[in-house]
């Protein structure tokens, strides 16, 4: 701890340095050589770092003359500093007695490139003595391989030229070949060859061309070598590109540049002049601002993320009993820490009051250490608020945080549990009373909200006479002045498009003001309202992640004394402005979204330009202050969007107030134009680190320049006092620190030193405020990349992640910008790290899985899942355009293009790429394949899907591969059996072809049955199925023939037909035994008379049906027939005659083969035979079902069925009416009804005349012969009609004529179809003999096989040859 009157100085070199707490120590094996080495002046860089920074071989910028850039010190200077000693480890900066002194070493570093990581002495003399152990193996090995010096060892030196290429040296020979570095000569090259030729060729100088071609194959392999190598290394940049995704994690990248300038310098050695008192000063307060930063640091890092995400990664669902307890026993340790955390900013503060109080004493019987009249410590007072400002979070997470509280009390309950009985849980007595002394102290301290009271209420003086603090008034004005400069200075940038950290000072000077009010028990009532004045600019401030702070609730409650001073109405105008400045925000959010929209991409547009240009030599520093311009206005969109974000989001959060869909859209285009920026700094990280390193050294040069006026005024005066000296020091310590590396504690000192010296008017107006706009750019520029990642954070996104769905929605409906969503995934990655600080659970992965399971979730529910319907319905209604469909038609119900989906990179999360494009093509594989599986039948429509998804949205669709042709397509033997009834209604049979078709279907396609499909069902089920289906057949046309039996009974149908038999027989000589078609029409016309179907159906057109259903089954048992034959067939094409099949049994027992042989040979056999029998057999179905139903039609008590043959003509003539209509509606839109083809009508009525043996009194009718004749006849006199109108030229009538005509010739061809269909069908039942002459043909057929048999009988004596 650091107390006393600046006596502590030895105990400061325990202080923790800047670079422990910023970045990780390089390890021994970096430090120790492995350096690569220039002059002392120059960065010793790393192989790693050295890849990327440009060659260090440019002249320098205005201002240095005589240096190379990789140098800083002036050249005059240099020429003294390389003593065997320095020549090493780098000339030393001046001082001012100009001498050299131990750790100054470092003032005389690069200006070029990251600084180095381990001390610049060490790494300089490692790197000095590999050079040397290098020149001596050169010397060795007989080959000049000497590095050309740094420009910086000779002043004034030209810049030699750059190598030409990475790894490979220039020789100081002229003669000397082109080496690697490894001492070997390049290949190929002529030069070599030549070198290279060995003393025994000398005999052979005959140029014989031999060496020319030899030389050239050499040139074209090395070319060869040269292009391969080149596309390795292409491929290997584009593997390592943002060409893999269109995003980063910086945790993920495989060499990362870090720009934060870094040195192992101590504060002793970096503070050194001639003045002792000024040196303790400086060193005490720089060591204290250290310690706070670092304090800060720890603070942000570890203790706020541990509070925040206490109790997260669990839902109240999946928490049972007990988790609660669990999660705070393992988070006590951690409040033990924060405990000693807080307890050391409470020690910092003491000291950091004493340190000033004893600077600024009142007792005027004190020796004064310094004059202190003119000199403001304003970075002792920012400092001083950062520490405050963290106890203010810290009670604020806590105030904010009820499940902490909650579980908190429930720990306590179980601990009196305990208590009572500690046996039970295993634990000491005497341990629990230290353990709950424990928990009432870090209860008291902490979560009390008490921890910043605590620290203003510390007792400052010291009780045995030390320092004085509450009676110092001179301390008392110096604190409130300097408040006063600090807050004029935040309040003018505060809200303004320039403002950089000026929110956080603000929260650090009410802390401030209310410490002074502590000790002093004073307060500035005209400062205490303009302090809470500012909230009306700024309601409110974000403290951390989701934690708001509000300046007015602050002041009245830590100061309610001067609160009640003030009117109700003011305090309470504050109140009211917080509201209307949110919604006042809300109002302009969509404004102001678009504004920095602009803003962002013009800033975007000026970086790609200016960082795509090379640097002029002739206007350096002007491209330089345009670079750091731009950086620095990207940083400031940056800082102004991140407020924006912020406050907005944690205002409505605090204030419980609902936010409107359009206010959460424009926040998240607000966060993808922060992330934008970030994205922009990192993708430019090369240029950016070559840039801030000309920029910080040409700042530093400005300062410097402004210093050393101020000094050399300093020195012209003559009249030296103490403090004069006191400023001159602190001039000196100023410049001496500008040179150097521009490191966090080098920044600090100066601004210490400059506080010093800028007393008694060392620099004009019109000189200080340049000086401080410098070095408050060299601050920004110095941690640009930290700065940026800061405010570029996003992690307050998780306690807002509610605005996701929303987001997600708002991407889906406007595809187009698809692209931003890397940027939100980016931002909600932001978390990642600090969860990692979460000690409540098992592990932080617990709360991360946690984390990513919820964000997939909403994706996936309210992004990748819509994206795959739409995109399946979006095929499914383009593949079925034939049906009736809601509008699509795009200029009149607008339209999304999803594609733009699809040309998204992957986006990283976690450990997973999202990628879009691969999600919906395997949602729509799955789902085509899963379906095709279900109706193989739509195998045609899944197909045509995958296509157009490839074709409209660049999907690479798997194929389905299962087969297509043959058996998904029809319905199976056995469903057909089961349901035949079904399947004759709902099928049209064609006889030609032999194939069944759906006669309608809800969907594009028809369904057809062929004899492959009924081949294929036959050849799964076996081949018993056949007989098992003619057997439903027949049951199936039992019913039937029953309804066909009482139409032929009913009295109506009956008479008239027998009257049509007695009409026919009257006139058939007059007719020339042709049945009259105008009697078949009379019929057909008057049985509409006596009633229709609701569906506009006559009792014929019923009849009708009914014959073609028969037929139906009819072609069905032929199909089974056709079917049996060609499975039969497929499966004995391997036997090679069927007329002599070997026993294989016999065989076999000849063999004397095993008894397994014998019973599989069996089998075989028993197969063969089988397939012989079936294949032989196939063709009796038809004779069995005309010889099991023909006794019964031909018995005299069913003569009313001997009607039939006279009925046909009319169902001939309603048939083909029918059959017109059916194919004039396959050209209409409405394709309900529409058939081409049912033969099962001519198979029915061919099958019911065999059954009656009436083919003889159809044809009897010469029905279709007079049919023939009618329209013959009435085309002829259409036609005659034709060429008389056609003088005439009446065209209403030709038209007329010609559609009659048309109809006519219509109507004979269907008659002439159906008159071969039934040809063709009565061949099936052999319609050329009678029933009579049939029996006498089986008469016939049995005798000759009786005598056949006899003669075999009596083979006693041949018999002779009858000669007939």
């Amino acid at each position: 701890m650091i107390s006393g009157r600046f006596t502590a100085v030895p105990e400061l070199q325990t202080v923790p340095e800047q670079g422990q707490f910023l970045a990780p120590l390089p390890s021994s094996s970096t430090r120790e050589g492995k350096r690569w080495g220039g002059c002392g002046s120059c960065h010793a860089l790393e192989p790693a770092e050295l890849s990327f920074l440009p060659a260090v071989w440019q002249r320098c910028g205005p201002g240095v003359t005589g240096t190379g850039l990789g140098c800083r010190a002036p050249a005059e200077k240099q020429e003294s500093s390389q003593s065997p000693g320095a020549s090493a480890a780098g000339p030393a900066s001046p001082s001012t007695t100009g001498s050299s002194r131990p750790g100054s070493e470092d003032r005389g570093r690069s200006r070029r490139g990251p600084p180095p990581r381990s001390p610049s002495a060490q790494g300089a003399r490692s790197g000095a003595d590999a050079r040397a152990r290098r020149a001596e193996g050169g010397k060795q090995g007989g080959a000049v391989e000497r590095r050309q010096r740094c420009p910086a060892s000779s002043p004034g030196a030209q810049a030699p030229p750059p190598p030409p290429f990475p790894g490979v040296r220039r020789g100081r020979g002229a003669g000397s070949p082109v080496r690697l570095s490894q001492g070997r000569p390049l290949p190929g090259s002529a030069a070599m060859a030549l070198e290279t030729l060995s003393p025994d060729w000398e005999f052979d100088r005959l140029d014989d061309g031999s060496q020319k071609i030899h030389a050239e194959v050499q040139l074209k392999n090395y070319g060869k070598f040269l292009e391969e190598y080149t596309s390795q290394l292409k491929r290997i940049e584009d593997a390592l590109d943002d060409s893999v995704g269109d995003v980063w994690d910086f945790s993920l990248d495989p060499i990362a540049l870090k720009l934060l300038p870094y040195e192992q310098s101590s504060l002793l050695e970096l503070i050194k002049t001639e003045n002792k008192v000024l040196n303790k000063v400086i060193t005490v307060y720089a060591a204290l601002c250290c310690e706070i930063k670092k304090l800060k640091y720890e603070a942000e890092t570890k203790f706020y993320n541990g509070l925040l995400f206490y109790g997260e990664g669990a839902t109240d669902s999946s928490m049972v009993e007990g988790d609660c307890q669990i999660q705070m026993g393992r988070f006590v340790s951690f409040l033990q820490e924060l405990s000693c955390f807080v307890t050391r900013c409470y020690e910092v503060v003491v000291n950091v009051v004493h340190q000033l109080a004893v600077l600024y004493t009142s007792n005027k019987n004190a020796p004064k250490i310094i004059e202190t009249s003119g000199v403001h410590f304003q970075a002792m007072y920012e400092h001083l608020g950062e520490l405050l400002t963290i106890l203010i979070t810290l009670d604020e997470i806590i105030d904010n945080h009820a499940t902490l509280k909650d579980h908190w009390t429930m720990y306590k309950r179980l601990l009196k549990s305990v208590h009572h009985n500690p046996s039970k849980f295993g634990i000491q007595e005497d341990k629990l009373k230290p353990f709950e002394k424990l928990l009432l102290k870090l209860e008291s301290q902490l979560l009390d909200g008490m921890i910043f009271q605590a620290c203003i209420e510390q007792q400052f003086d010291s009780l045995n006479g030390g320092v004085s603090v509450s009676k110092n008034s001179t301390f008392a004005e110096e604190f409130a002045h300097t408040l006063r400069t600090a807050f004029a200075n935040v309040e003018a940038k505060l809200g303004e498009p320039s403002e950089i950290d000026q929110r956080d000072k603000y929260v650090g000077i009410c802390g401030l003001f209310v410490l002074h009010f502590q000790i002093f028990r004073t307060v500035d009532k005209k400062f205490y309202k303009s302090l809470l004045d500012v909230c009306k600019k700024v309601p409110a401030i974000t403290l951390t992640a989701n934690i708001i702070w509000f300046a007015d609730n602050f002041l009245i409650q830590k100061i309610p004394a001067a609160a009640k001073l003030l009117d109700k109405k003011s305090i309470h105008t504050v109140k009211t402005q917080r509201e209307n400045f949110l919604q006042q925000r809300a109002q302009s959010l969509t404004k102001d979204m678009q504004s920095y929209y602009v803003f962002v991409s013009s800033w975007m547009t000026k970086m790609e330009s200016i960082l795509s240009k090379e640097q002029r030599t002739t206007k350096f520093s002007e491209d330089l202050s345009n670079r750091c311009n731009v950086f620095i206005q990207g940083f400031l969109y940056a800082y102004s969007l991140s407020t924006i974000i912020k406050t907005t989001m944690n205002l409505y959060m605090s204030m419980q107030k609902p936010m409107t869909k359009t206010s959460v859209k424009a926040l998240c285009r607000l966060v993808e134009l922060l992330k934008a920026i970030e994205h922009m700094f990192y993708r430019r990280s090369m240029v950016v680190a070559d840039s801030v390193t000309h920029i910080t050294q040409h700042l530093q040069y400005q300062a410097l320049h402004s210093i050393s006026v101020a000094k050399k005024r300093v020195i012209s005066d003559k009249k030296y006092s103490e403090q004069r000296l006191d400023v001159l020091s602190a001039l000196v310590l100023a410049e001496n620190t500008l040179n150097g590396p521009s490191t966090k504690q080098r920044r600090l000192i100066v601004s210490l030193a400059l506080s010093v010296g800028t007393q008694m008017k060392t620099f004009k107006d019109e000189e200080l405020i340049p000086l401080q706009l410098v070095l408050k750019k060299l601050d920004l520029i110095s941690e640009l990349t930290e700065r940026v990642r800061a405010q570029c954070d996003c992690c307050f996104l998780y306690w807002h992640r509610a605005v996701f769905p929303i987001y997600l929605d708002d991407v889906y409906e406007n595809a187009v910008d698809s692209a931003r969503l890397h940027y939100m995934f980016s931002a909600l990655r932001d978390c990642v790290p600090a969860m990692m600080h979460a000690r409540h659970l098992e592990s932080y992965e617990v709360l991360l899985e946690c984390y990513d399971k919820e964000i997939m979730e909403v994706l996936n529910e309210h992004l990748l899942d819509k994206l795959c319907k739409e995109i399946e319905k979006d095929l499914r209604l383009s593949v079925h355009t034939h049906l009736k469909l809601d509008d699509r038609n795009p200029f009149r119900v607008g339209m999304k293009d999803l594609a733009h989906f699809f040309f998204l990179n992957p986006i990283r999360f976690f450990n997973r790429f999202i990628d879009i494009k691969a999600y919906v093509t395997h949602y729509l594989d799955k789902t085509f394949y899963n379906l095709t599986t279900v109706a193989l039948h739509d195998w045609a429509t899944y197909s045509e899907m995958r296509n157009l998804a490839t074709q409209r949205y660049g999907l690479s669709m798997t194929e389905a591969h299962l087969p297509s042709q043959t058996l998904e397509q029809g319905l199976d033997v056995l469903e057909i059996m089961r349901n035949i009834h079904v399947f004759v209604s709902r099928y049209l049979y064609n006889l030609n072809n032999q194939i069944f078709i759906e006669r309608t279907s809800n969907n594009k396609h028809l369904n057809t049955i062929n004899i492959r499909h009924i081949a294929n069902s036959i050849r799964t089920h076996g081949t018993g199925i056949m007989n098992t289906t003619v057997n439903f057949t027949y049951q199936f046309l039992r019913k039937k023939f029953y309804i066909f039996s009482q139409f032929m009974y009913d009295e109506h149908i009956k008479s008239r037909l027998i009257k049509d038999i007695r009409f026919f027989r009257e006139v058939k000589d007059q007719n020339d035994h042709k049945y009259p078609f105008e009697r078949a029409d009379k019929f057909n016309r008057g049985i509409r008379k006596l009633g229709i179907t609701p569906d506009g159906q006559s009792y014929l057109d019923q009849f009708r049906q009914l014959i073609s259903q028969i037929g139906n089954a009819m072609g069905y048992v032929r199909m089974i027939r056709s079917g049996g034959l060609h499975c039969c067939s497929s499966a004995i094409r391997f036997v090679p005659d069927l007329e002599d099949i070997v026993n294989f049994e016999e065989l076999v027992k000849e063999e004397g083969l095993s008894e397994e042989t014998q019973k599989a040979a069996r089998q075989l056999d028993s197969v063969l035979s089988d397939l012989t029998r079936n294949f032989a057999e196939g063709t009796e179905y038809f004779k069995m079902l005309v010889d099991v139903f023909a006794p019964e039609f031909r018995s005299p008590k069913n003569m009313h069925l001997r009607n039939f043959y006279i009925i046909v003509p009319p169902l001939t003539l309603n048939f083909v009416e029918h059959s017109i209509s059916c194919k004039e509606k396959l050209n209409k839109k409405n394709k309900s009804g529409a058939a081409f083809t049912d033969d099962g009508f001519a198979m029915g009525v061919a099958y019911i005349l065999k059954l009656l043996d009436q083919y003889q009194e159809f044809d009897s009718l010469h029905w279709f012969q007079s049919v023939r004749e009618k329209y013959v006849k009435e085309i002829r006199a259409v036609a005659k009609q034709q060429n008389v109108q056609s003088t005439n030229q009446d065209e209403k009538l030709l038209q007329t004529m010609n559609l009659t005509h048309k109809r006519l010739e219509v109507c004979l061809q269907e008659f002439e179809l159906l008159y071969f269909s039934l040809s063709s069908a009565r061949i099936f039942f052999r319609a050329d003999k009678t029933a009579a002459e049939e029996n006498q043909e089986k008469k016939e057929k049995e005798e000759e096989s009786g005598k056949a048999s006899n003669g075999d009988l009596s083979n006693s004596t041949p018999a002779e040859p009858v000669v007939k």
